[in-house]
Parts: structure tokens; C-alpha cells; sequence
């Protein structure tokens, strides 16, 4: 999909400041749609207008995708996720894929900023530390590329389906 067709529009960005509760920094992009139309996750510049760096490429905004992810967040998931990298060395290679492949979608802006050079989000490539990095990561590259963001999706419930999207 081109960035055109990603481009946030001015609606998107109001949607967007109703979901965060404030005005949205930075948006570079819409890299996940909710079903029902409206963003849920964007492309944030590794460097904010404000000369912050900002490692979270992949930022989820709908307040229903972040609740869900928070309850799931507090089943100890994280815990089991890390011990499993420790011991599955195939898991653990395709998770330093997933570490590669989120550097290498931010790197494509092509805005430097040494000070999150090689750094991703959600604890990779090493460890579990957020699933909301995890699941917008998966959300947003799709299946099969990142094997723990896609698990903790599959774990949610359908965030979507029983009330209005806001």
C-alpha cells in the first residue's frame, strides 16, 4: 500500500485526538485501519517536530485495541513469552526478524536519529515488554512477521464488533 493511500487525512486526525484524549504528534501515517474504518494504529517519525526521539513507530490509538491489549497485558503473557525466547531458538530468530523488519520500515523514512539507531520496540529482540508494540508491529506488517505480536493478537477479543467505533 503507497503512503498516498496511507496518508492520514484531516478526519483520521480528528478521529485520532478523540481516541488519544489530545492532539496527535507527528502523524506520519495510517498503518491499520480498524475493521469499521477508522485508525487504530499510525507511523510516527523516529524524531517529533519537537526534536524528541521516538523509537514507537508503530503507535496504536483506538481506545478499545488498547484496553483489550492492557487486560491481556496483566495475564502474565509477557512473563511466559520471554522465558519462551530464552529456550526456542527458532522463536527467537524469527523475533530478531520482527526487531529487523520494524527497524527496517521506520528506516524508510529516512530521518536519522542516532540516539533509537537499532532500537525497536515491545522489549525486541530480546525480551517481552509491551504488547501494544507487539500487536500494532502485527497489525501493521501483517501476519508472519512478528510471531509474538501475532500470538497476542490472536488472544484478543474482537474489539470492534459490540459497540460503535469512536
Amino acid at each position: 500500500m503507497s503512503i498516498e493511500s496511507r496518508k492520514a487525512t484531516e478526519e483520521d486526525l480528528k478521529v485520532i485526538e478523540n481516541q488519544l484524549g489530545r492532539t496527535p504528534r507527528d502523524v506520519h501515517a495510517i498503518s491499520y485501519r480498524c475493521p469499521c474504518g477508522k485508525p487504530a494504529v499510525v507511523e510516527t517519525p523516529p524524531r517529533l517536530s519537537n526534536g524528541e526521539p521516538f523509537p514507537t513507530f508503530y503507535y496504536a490509538t483506538c481506545p478499545r485495541l488498547t484496553a483489550a491489549i492492557s487486560t491481556l497485558e496483566t495475564t502474565g503473557m509477557m512473563e511466559e513469552m520471554t522465558k519462551r525466547l530464552e529456550t526456542d531458538a527458532e522463536l527467537a530468530g524469527a523475533y530478531a526478524a520482527a526487531h529487523d523488519d520494524y527497524i527496517a520500515a521506520r528506516s524508510a523514512l529516512k530521518i536519522e536519529v542516532p540516539e533509537v539507531e537499532n532500537i525497536s520496540a515491545g522489549g525486541m529482540p530480546n525480551r517481552v515488554k509491551c504488547l501494544h508494540s507487539l500487536i500494532a508491529h502485527s497489525l501493521s506488517a501483517g501476519p508472519g512477521v512478528n510471531p509474538l505480536g501475532d500470538e497476542a493478537l490472536a488472544e484478543l477479543p474482537e474489539w470492534w464488533k459490540h459497540l460503535q467505533c469512536e
